[in-house]
């Protein structure tokens, strides 16, 4: 069904590649994927949510409203040349497609085409409704989306991530806030007037201690992590007057994050305090824990069974343990899934085969992994379902070199158009089985039990980007 797309979807996947660009500034990107969506019959909004990259497209009319989540952005300090299995950075690039978002978007596009052509020939009626969601990775595009309501009116949201396995993504993820505490101080002569000088980088070091000591009465599940953005100058011999440093904090829910938020603030207010320095503290980003919905997880789960997995030649074989062996096996063994329902057939299948080639069947589960992702957001308002495919070899994660590299490789192709055709398969059963849209509404009823989507992101906050 795919093959009529291969060609296109290609093209826009190498383009992405070519043009890793960062949150809110996927220009490249996106403007390549709203050209070909109007060439394909759709109707696109652009600037949703004020995004200026993030787009909505849309086609067919009338219930039920299957939203499909994409996404573009990159990453910085990941850049690597194509189908190296040595880390080799691009000449002329600081950014690389390090998460497989380039692929993700473009699988969303290829899953609403085909779903498209299955409705046209079975005579389903609908909306399909593709959105490019720029800023996953910092700025949350999809906060904004369902912030401003733009899920509302959906009935079923269905995405995919690029991985190193084939399953159906369970439990939940963790709420998360971004901000800077940027401290204001005084020059002076750190030798002759030392006395006169107020060191806006003693408050973000002092702060840094503060939140070390919060780390012993924080819940298990809570993680607050950070980097100092702005270190005040080069000189020693200057009291710095000014520093900054970039916080996220992150817990199970929206609630317990903002408390934990708090806390974090009044230790900066602390550190500003002890330091006679002024503090400003910006918001720069909101996401939501993820609200699992095993309606759909068991949807998924039986089409990528009847479906099954993308098949791979000896030389893609050859081709991924490359990379493999880029990792020791001891690494390669240290972060399976933790929902895998049978974790020693995976690691068997590790330590034998180059990548995943058999579909992993999870466990059904509410624990809440380590890690955030604003489809939480929408997971909120809407149901919503994450299937991974596999792009790449065994080895290293998400966010590596090794990723960047395989990052427009047949492999790579095969795993996103895969993953259209499963999504699109999945749509396909939903306007089919319009029962199973209201057992997957009821769910999400039941686990909200009446609380409201509240945004993280405050109503004044506006899409933005900070290097």
């Amino acid at each position: 069904m795919f093959e009529k797309y291969r060609s296109d979807l290609t093209k826009l996947v190498e383009h992405a590649w070519q043009h890793p660009e960062p949150s809110f500034r996927e220009f490249e990107c996106s403007g390549s994927q709203v050209e070909y969506l109007k060439k394909m019959g759709f109707d696109v909004q652009t600037n949703v949510a004020g995004t200026v990259t993030g787009y909505m497209a849309a086609w067919g009319s009338g219930k039920p409203v299957i939203a499909i989540l994409g996404e573009f952005d990159a990453l910085y300090g990941l850049s690597q040349k194509a189908d190296c299995a040595v880390e080799t950075p691009e000449p002329g690039m600081n950014m690389g497609q390090g998460c497989g978002h380039h692929l993700l978007g473009v699988g969303a596009i290829a899953a609403g085409l085909m779903l498209r052509d299955i409705m046209q020939e079975k005579g389903l009626s609908g909306t399909i409704r593709i959105y490019g969601c720029p800023g996953e990775e910092s700025g949350s595009g999809k906060a904004y989306m369902a912030r401003d309501g733009f899920f509302d009116d959906c009935d079923v949201a269905l995405t995919w991530h690029p991985s190193a396995y084939n399953m159906v993504s369970t439990g939940s993820s963790q709420s998360c806030i971004q901000c800077y505490f940027r401290f204001k101080g005084v020059a002076a002569h750190a030798a002759g007037a030392p006395h006169l000088g107020r060191s806006a980088l003693d408050a973000v070091e002092l702060m840094n201690v503060g939140v070390n000591y919060l780390r012993e009465h924080m819940e298990d599940t809570d993680r607050v992590h950070y980097a100092i953005t702005d270190p005040g100058g080069a000189s020693p011999n200057v009291v710095q007057s000014h520093a900054e440093s970039r916080y996220f904090v992150r817990s199970t829910t929206n609630p317990k994050c903002q408390a934990l938020y708090e806390r974090v603030k009044r230790i900066a207010q602390g550190a500003a305090l002890m330091t006679d320095t002024e503090l400003e503290v910006v918001f720069d980003e909101g996401l939501s824990n993820t609200v699992p919905n095993f309606v759909l997880e068991e949807l998924l789960d039986g089409v990528f069974r009847e479906v099954g997995v993308p098949a791979y030649t000896a030389e893609e074989r050859a081709y991924a343990q490359s990379f493999k062996d880029t990792v020791p096996v001891a690494g390669q063994l240290s972060n399976l899934p933790e929902d895998a329902a049978d974790r020693a057939k995976l690691a068997k299948n590790v330590r034998e085969s180059a990548l995943c080639d058999y579909y992993v069947e999870t466990v059904r589960s509410d624990r809440c992994g380590m890690g955030s992702t604003d489809v939480g957001d929408v997971s909120w308002v809407v149901p919503t379902c994450t299937a991974n495919v596999n792009c790449y070899s065994y080895g290293a994660g998400g966010h590596s070199w090794q990723w960047v590299a395989q990052g427009k490789s047949s492999i790579a192709i095969k795993g996103m158009l895969h993953a259209g055709y499963v999504l699109a398969r999945a749509g396909e059963k939903l306007l089919e089985n319009p029962q199973l849209i209201a057992e997957a509404r009821a769910e999400l009823d039941r686990r909200l039990d009446g609380e409201k989507y509240q945004s993280l992101i405050p109503a004044g906050v506006q899409p933005h980007y900070y290097d």
